[in-house]
């Protein structure tokens, strides 16, 4: 017996989530449509208006229901500081340390040549153009640490000291409460290289 077309829909669209295959997909959907049906609703209404609703900033290019976010419009806010990320989730992380009162730019991605991504599919005409603005002073590089991201990180910085803009690299080491039993060789040795003078 065969699995109805709309069943089969549901599976292949759950696919598309990271860390999904086809069996958690299929655990998904039966769950939704056998238990949650309510769940499953609220699910299909949140992103239909999601979908519809939301836009990127024109300044940052996160996701805003303006055309220019909250963020960007604060007056509040550093202007003269510009944080690249490569995702609104990065930027929301940099947001819960509290350490930072600039603005941001999201890349909504980053260089990555194996997956067909380069500096032309990341628009990086919009950040040169952000960063060359008049009123940004330094661009701070707050990429992720993997070896695309640091392909990236590396990219941005040829570009933007190319046109004279102050470019500076989130630090990375051992993290806060860590125990250096437990810390891989690379961080750290990365932190031995990035260590700093104590005050005092």
């Amino acid at each position: 017996m065969s699995t109805p077309s709309s069943l089969e829909s549901l599976i292949e669209a759950l696919r598309c989530l990271p860390g999904v295959g086809p069996k958690s997909a299929q655990r998904m959907a039966y769950h939704l449509l056998q238990r949650e049906r309510e769940g499953a609703r609220r699910l299909a209404d949140a992103l239909r208006q999601a979908l519809e609703g939301l836009r990127h900033c024109q300044r940052c290019n996160t996701f805003t229901e303006a055309e220019i976010c909250e963020r960007c419009a604060s007056p509040r806010r550093d202007a003269s500081l510009l944080c690249v990320v490569e995702t609104p989730v990065d930027m929301n992380m940099m947001e819960q340390t509290h350490a930072y009162a600039g603005l941001y730019y999201v890349l909504m991605g980053r260089v990555s040549p194996l997956d067909g991504i380069g500096p032309r599919q990341l628009q990086l005409e919009r950040l040169l153009a952000r960063a060359c603005d008049g009123v940004v002073r330094e661009v701070v590089l707050a990429t992720n640490y993997t070896n695309e991201g640091e392909a990236t990180a590396h990219y941005l910085s040829e570009l933007l000291g190319s046109r004279g803009i102050r470019v500076s690299r989130i630090a990375r080491g051992v993290p806060v409460g860590g125990e250096l039993e437990y810390i891989d060789p690379g961080t750290l040795a990365q932190a031995l290289r990035e260590r700093r003078a104590l005050d005092g």
